[in-house]
């Protein structure tokens, strides 16, 4: 095993294997192995827990550039069980990491089946049973309003609001949000938003930080980092427009209008030529956006499961590496400090 010592990423681990060397390791990085009755398992768990970071964290030096050697490692405490004991807390939080790997390669499963349905369904090389008819290209300016409401200067200055900022929305979810009083607000607090409008991420659009505005919160103001979309009645669903912003088709636009801009950001005038491909009808818009929210709602309930299989490894971590929960009788009271 190593374990960074400066920088960034100092405190985390990796396993070295027969099949890794011969290597050269920088000097930023110490090695360790396993001597005497210290199982491999039980140690690997160790170096990956809070346990171990917590007393890294009180013995770091070098200010700003986080930085410790192999003699603050050799002062850092192990809780030293024996080995029967050891293998036990091993076993017992690899099984845990193993539901955590599994449902992380679900939901890479998952998101690729979304992406591939997509490619199909916003494209109409794919269409659902019971719709035809030709599909069309449109500019959004065609479908929908873009940036329709903003406040003006002149509000009232006691006006409140719930504000939403560019790092308040991830990939579709919203995340979190501000409550803010006009004369304090950011200056970038001026989109009005009403239900059903999209926001398209303007600024840093390569994040994807697009959201479907379905009053998450009540009275809501968006960043000027975003355009908002608003759909015009009759011509567009806005759950089909919002899927379109995660399609390929889409952000290849983007990204040539991004070309040899030293800022990356669009602008309003740039949301409202990007391109989309439409059904003629509405329901077919709609029965897409369902399927493809439906598969979202999937992803996300798997997304749960996973951090609440996190949350409750930490738990185990907690409880196992110091001898509170005991899995094995060991002829001993609780687990003992070990300093190498």
């Amino acid at each position: 095993m190593v374990i960074a010592s400066s920088g960034n990423s100092y405190g985390k681990t990796a396993v070295v294997r027969d099949q890794d060397l011969p290597l050269m390791m920088n000097t930023s990085v110490i090695r360790i192995k396993p001597v005497g009755k210290i199982i491999y398992g039980y140690l690997w768990t160790f170096l990956n827990s809070s346990l171990f970071k917590d007393q890294i964290d009180l013995m770091i030096t070098g200010g700003a550039q986080p930085n410790f050697g192999p003699y603050h490692l050799k002062q850092v405490l192990l809780p030293f069980p024996l080995p029967q004991e050891q293998r036990a807390i091993a076993a017992a939080l690899s099984d845990a990491d193993g539901l955590i790997g599994a449902l992380d390669a679900l939901i890479e499963k998952k998101r690729a089946i979304k992406q591939a349905t997509m490619q199909q369904l916003l494209t109409g090389k794919k269409r659902l049973p019971g719709f035809e008819g030709e599909w069309e290209t449109k500019q959004l300016c065609e479908i929908a309003d873009i940036d329709p409401e903003n406040l003006p200067s002149n509000t009232d200055p006691t006006y409140s609001f719930n504000y939403i900022s560019l790092e308040q929305v991830d990939n579709g979810h919203l995340i979190g949000y501000s409550e803010e009083v006009f004369s304090a607000a950011p200056s970038r607090a001026r989109r009005v938003l009403r239900y059903g409008d999209v926001l398209m991420s303007t600024v840093r659009p390569n994040l994807m930080a697009h959201l479907h505005y379905r009053e998450q919160i009540r009275n809501a103001v968006c960043s000027t980092g975003f355009s908002v979309l608003r759909v015009k009645h009759g011509l567009a669903d806005s759950g089909f427009l919002f899927a379109h912003l995660f399609d390929s088709f889409v952000n290849k636009q983007i990204e040539k209008m991004l070309a040899g801009s030293n800022y990356p950001a669009i602008s309003s005038r740039d949301v409202k030529l990007i391109e989309i491909t439409c059904p003629p009808l509405l329901p077919e818009q709609r029965a897409i956006a369902a399927i493809l929210s439906d598969m979202d709602a999937e992803i996300t309930a798997i997304e749960r499961r996973r951090e609440k299989a996190q949350q409750i490894k930490q738990g185990m971590m907690q409880q196992l590496l110091t001898g509170k929960v005991r899995l094995v009788e060991s002829g001993c009271k609780g687990a003992q400090p070990y300093a190498e």
